[in-house]
């Protein structure tokens, strides 16, 4: 069946969550945060509790009855990191109960189960569920291991056909991975659209899972957490010591292992574990039998971060690890050993993980001995959990944040000296690994006509691509660039379109880019249809290189950043006035200079998680690239048409914004924010970004597209100023802001006002900007701004002087 014929078939308008919890909720929150309307269901209480009877609240009163989805919605609005993108997602929650409300699931398009891990209390749940529910709703369970088949048995026809398991990873608006497990009588139809529907809609990254213990990523994740515990305990090594060398040194998360333990909860891990010990034999089963250090914390209570101690716990502002002969906590201890040093002088994650598995120390013993056992299960399971190798690495990379998945690390140490050394060591390596080497194929993966292949059992098979899913690296190695410097490059993406990539440190934005910027739109101009700036690094980018700002100002070579100011600022009225569309295609981190690119842009297609803000006041300076007045502008054009408009209403939020360093903390508070219009568009898949922002700018162009004029604006003059200068001097007054955030807030009134004109003035950009650019070079010359900047380089933190 194609797509087209997938997406005409199914829809998803309304789905409904059964079970309100930590993963309940999350997954009801997921769906509100992409529009879609979800109701969230729970049981009903055994009995009033004390606050509802001092309420006098009876059983039949609608918060009693509804009280754990009713704490849920709560939980939500407080919960770090927060599951809402935006608050206006709560109007899409709909709350109720089991009892009185499971008819209403005749009108839900998807029923997503996510009650407790009981097989025998699913099945009850999928009977009553199946009795209400319309034919063609598709039911699935977010179950972590328990069989999905098990689970369909008994249901009728069309819910077989239906049915399938869809595991989330916690928290779901934030990790990537969701496996989807069909049944036996899962209708293919039903699992390519939820695939599709996930990718697209849900913004996944989908593995396809069997039915077996734990499915992927939860299998080979725990077989590898324990054998690094037993690891651990058998050779004398200590918590801390273990995280020190299985964290970022061989690309996986800060948390490592036994943070990532505390984060997870040992009391859900035990869970986890002991659903494959229950459904195993044999060596397998010894593995998931959890030590009992582990099984003693948990019943001290000591279960992680919900408990507030765990492997870890923090003491007068003092991390302190778990000493596992004692169970005492004792200050935290780091694995010294040579290869460490040698490893971070490596180049390449590749290499720092072949130097350390290999050293002949304690690190390399360490991570030998995790390795080793790791990547046989990985190659024993392939074929069990999941069709092929790249499943099995995608659900690793996806669900738990690792670099590289099982078989790219096998890779990384070289696959035939690493099976010699298990030989020699008495491991039994899986066929399917020495036949692939009997054949004189050395690597899992490989390259052909510049794509990715995978070994698949018997010959190398290219990767599935999906049109959405533009590798950077990979085009730009495939394809070449139109020209490059130091700090961006132009890449021609095909159809007409041109990418503006920033590959800076951070992305910072220096003269090297802003000449690329400069030569990317006269380009675009004579040779293209549109222009997307986007890019593939941790962030879009932080803003205006600063290490370069400071020295200038404390060479006192004014001259310089006048130039340096101007020519930023020259180059973001280039891209607000291009005669061919820009989209600028925004995510992570858009700080200062960061955003001042994205501001003047035709079009913004952002991602859904963008950190987009002005926040220069935290260096004690202001926007200088036409910040100010883009995002001034921004607001004047989110105004519905017809209506009066409040200038000075808009002046004063936009200096709020800025003056506070506002920054979004998704991409729909960024709309919230005014930094995305209502026509800017958000990618929930980060992977499908530049695709996205590539078909706006085809789109835009094919539509007739008519290039920006200048034009006067408005400004709110000397009353305005002195009405943005109330509420800075009332917090000042009251001791909230120091003398030198009075002066930055002074300069930043005197801008946004548009200087001491009459109220209503219509001023010209060039005005407007050269009030800017003074006010910035007169406080980047300030020793106190400069002190600021200082302290952010080096400390990494804003300065309150």
């Amino acid at each position: 069946m194609t797509k087209g014929d997938v997406l005409v078939t199914y829809k998803i308008q309304k789905a409904a969550v059964l079970g309100s919890g930590v993963m309940g909720s999350g997954i009801a929150a997921h769906l509100a945060n992409i529009g879609i309307p979800t109701l969230l269901l729970d049981i009903v209480p055994k009995e009033l509790s004390k606050e509802e009877e001092a309420k006098e609240l009876t059983t039949d009163s609608p918060a009693f009855r509804n009280r754990f989805t009713l704490s849920a919605l709560q939980k939500l609005q407080k919960q770090k990191p927060a599951p809402l993108t935006s608050k206006k997602s709560l109007d899409l929650l709909t709350i109720g109960n089991l009892e009185d409300d499971l008819d209403k699931l005749k009108d839900v398009d998807w029923i997503i189960e996510v009650v407790v891990e009981n097989l025998e209390v699913k099945k009850s749940l999928f009977e009553r569920v199946d009795a209400v529910r319309k034919e063609g709703t598709i039911i699935s369970s977010n179950t972590s291991g328990i069989s999905v088949n098990a689970m369909a048995e008994g249901r009728s026809e069309d819910f077989k056909k239906h049915f399938l398991g869809t595991h989330f990873f916690n928290p779901p608006r934030y990790l990537k991975l969701l496996e989807i497990i069909p049944t036996e009588h899962t209708d293919p139809a039903v699992v390519q659209f939820v695939k599709i529907f996930a990718e697209d809609t849900l913004g996944k990254g989908v593995v396809i899972g069997k039915d077996t213990p734990n499915f992927v990523a939860n299998r080979i994740g725990t077989y590898g957490l324990l054998v690094t515990l037993r690891e651990m305990i058998e050779r004398g090594f200590t918590v801390g010591e273990v995280d020190s060398v299985t964290g970022p040194l061989i690309g996986r998360p800060k948390s490592a292992t036994f943070r990532t333990l505390d984060v997870v909860g040992l009391d859900t891990f035990l869970h986890v574990a002991k659903t494959v010990y229950d459904q195993t034999t044999g060596e397998e089963q010894k593995v998931f039998d959890v030590p009992e250090v582990m099984k003693k914390m948990v019943e001290n209570g000591w279960l992680g971060a919900k408990s507030g101690q765990g492997f870890f716990v923090k003491r007068d502002k003092e991390i302190y690890e778990i000493d596992i002969d004692t169970l005492e906590y004792v200050p935290v201890k780091k694995l010294k050993t040579p290869s460490i040093e040698m490893a971070k002088q490596t180049k390449g994650l590749s290499n720092k993980v072949k130097t350390l598995v290999y050293a002949k120390d304690r690190t390399g013993e360490l991570l030998w001995n995790i390795f080793a056992p790791t990547l046989i299960y990985s190659a024993e399971l392939n074929g069990v959990i999941a069709d092929n190798i790249v499943e099995i690495d995608n659900a690793l990379k996806w669900g738990f944040g690792w670099s590289q998945g099982p078989f790219e690390m096998w890779d990384a140490i070289g696959v035939k000296q690493s099976v010699e050394r298990m030989e020699q060591e008495g491991r039994e390596v899986p066929s399917f690994v020495k036949e692939m080497l009997s054949k004189g194929i050395e690597s899992f993966y490989t390259e052909i006509d510049g794509d990715v292949a995978f070994y698949n059992g018997s010959e190398y098979e290219k990767v599935p691509v999906n049109e959405k899913v533009i590798d950077l690296k990979r085009y730009k190695k495939k394809h070449g660039v139109i020209k490059s410097n130091s700090g961006a490059s132009l890449i021609d993406l095909g159809d007409g379109i041109a990418l503006l990539e920033f590959h800076s440190k951070s992305n910072a934005i220096g003269l090297d880019i802003v000449q690329m910027i400069n030569y990317a739109i006269d380009e675009v101009e004579a040779n293209y249809k549109g222009l997307v700036i986007g890019n593939q690094g941790k962030n879009f980018c932080v803003g205006a290189n600063l290490g370069m700002i400071l020295m200038e100002a404390q060479d006192d070579n004014i001259f310089e950043l006048d130039f340096v100011i101007r020519s930023f600022q020259k180059a973001m009225r280039k891209i607000k006035y291009s005669k061919k569309p820009v989209v600028a295609a925004p995510f992570g981190m858009t700080l200062g200079g960061g955003a001042e690119v994205c501001l003047p842009a035709t079009h913004i297609q952002a991602s859904a998680e963008t950190y987009m803000g002005l926040v220069e006041v935290g260096v004690g300076l202001i926007p200088g690239g036409g910040g100010n007045i883009a995002l001034y502008e921004k607001f004047l054009k989110g105004l519905p048409n017809g209506v009066e408009i409040d200038y000075q209403a808009i002046a004063t939020k936009v200096f709020e914004t800025i003056a506070m360093a506002k920054v979004s903390t998704s991409g729909e508070e960024a709309r919230d924010n005014n930094f995305l219009s209502f026509a800017d568009g958000i990618s929930v898949n980060p992977d499908h970004l530049l695709y996205d922002a590539k078909q706006a700018a085809l789109a835009i162009y094919e539509a007739g597209y008519v290039p920006s004029v200048p034009k006067k604006v408005k400004v709110v003059g000397a009353p305005g100023y002195a009405t943005l200068l109330l509420g800075a001097q009332g917090m000042y007054q009251s001791g909230y802001i120091s003398d030198h955030d009075l002066k930055i807030a002074k300069k930043l009134a005197y801008v946004i006002a548009g200087g001491l004109v009459p109220y209503g003035t219509e001023v010209t950009e060039d005005y407007l900007l050269n009030l800017e650019r003074e006010a910035f070079l007169q406080l980047v010359a300030d020793p106190k701004s400069q002190a600021r900047m200082q302290h952010m380089l080096v400390k990494g933190k804003p300065l309150r002087n």
